[in-house]
């Protein structure tokens, strides 16, 4: 959990350094600081770029509208990527430690963003690869100040960590389960039914009938068939209630104990474990505020 904890900090806020010198300083000023205006508008133009960027490529996809505006398309790729690799480039220059960007979260969304435009050049179907730049739009957290949705996301995610061992249990369950279904019912039916033509194809209609998706694909012909799919059916509806279940008992023991804030302690007598609104400390009685409470590690 600490090394979840330490990753999604660094999520959070990519590890950049100031430079000292006049004019990186304020160029890193403008590309990563959004609390000035120079470096918001810089951060809302980057941003209206990449949305623009993939909304081409996927206007792109379609052959009607790709046939009538090819030329604009292969125009607006190169400005796209002549742009992006530019912002790159200055992201390196204007950081103390480059490599250390470029080894970031960030610094490795931003080289992804622009790698797939030149392995276009030798490998054309990597094209749409482009839409790796949405994972650039994670900056709006910080561009519009919604730090505090990160915050709120960490308890999710440490909910989802504190449970994985108990999701890989029941997944190996309903993976066996799938199995047996599926080849059973590939017995019942491989005689009457060409659509059960083997045991795998016969496995993949179990998982589209547990999971409830129900493509219509594959059914069965035979009244032992039939029977069984309903069996699955109804299993399916209390199979989807387990993680559900698993997750909802981690979000509330995380949640109690950010509740809890067993993170802060008093400054005055040393007592931890305070209510996350608690305004006096319960064993001395002083008053809580920024510079008596301060965080545990």
């Amino acid at each position: 959990m600490a090394m979840a904890e330490k990753l999604f900090k660094k999520f959070e806020e990519p590890e950049e350094s100031r430079p000292d010198e006049g004019w990186r300083e304020r160029l890193y000023e403008i590309i990563f600081e959004s609390n000035t205006k120079s470096g918001k508008l810089f951060d809302i133009v980057l941003v209206i770029l990449i949305l623009s960027s993939i909304s081409v490529i996927m206007l792109e996809s379609i052959e009607s509208v790709y046939i009538k505006y090819k030329f604009l398309f292969i125009g607006l790729h190169l400005l796209y990527t002549f742009v992006f690799t530019i912002e790159y480039i200055l992201r390196l220059i204007c950081v103390k430690r480059p490599l250390k960007y470029a080894l970031s979260f960030y610094g490795i969304i931003d080289l992804l963003a622009i790698v797939p435009s030149f392995l276009e050049i030798i490998f054309p179907q990597t094209h749409f690869l482009m839409l790796i730049r949405s994972f650039r739009l994670l900056r709006i957290f910080r561009i519009f100040k919604m730090v505090g949705f990160l915050k709120e996301s960490r308890l999710l995610v440490f909910s989802l960590l504190s449970s994985y061992r108990k999701i890989i249990v029941f997944l190996l369950f309903v993976l066996l389960l799938t199995v047996f279904l599926g080849s059973f019912m590939y017995v019942l039916e491989y005689k009457h039914n060409p659509s059960f033509s083997s045991i795998p194809q016969s496995i993949y209609w179990a998982i589209v009938t547990i999971t409830t998706v129900g493509y219509g694909d594959i059914a069965p012909q035979t009244v032992l068939g039939k029977m069984l799919a309903s069996f699955i059916m109804i299993l399916g509806y209390a199979i989807i209630a387990v993680p559900t279940g698993i997750v909802s008992a981690s979000f509330l023991k995380e949640w109690n104990n950010e509740k809890q804030s067993p993170h802060k302690r008093c400054e005055h007598c040393l007592l931890e474990g305070h209510e996350y609104d608690a305004i006096y400390c319960r064993k001395c009685g002083q008053k809580f505020n920024d510079d008596d409470v301060e965080p545990v590690t």
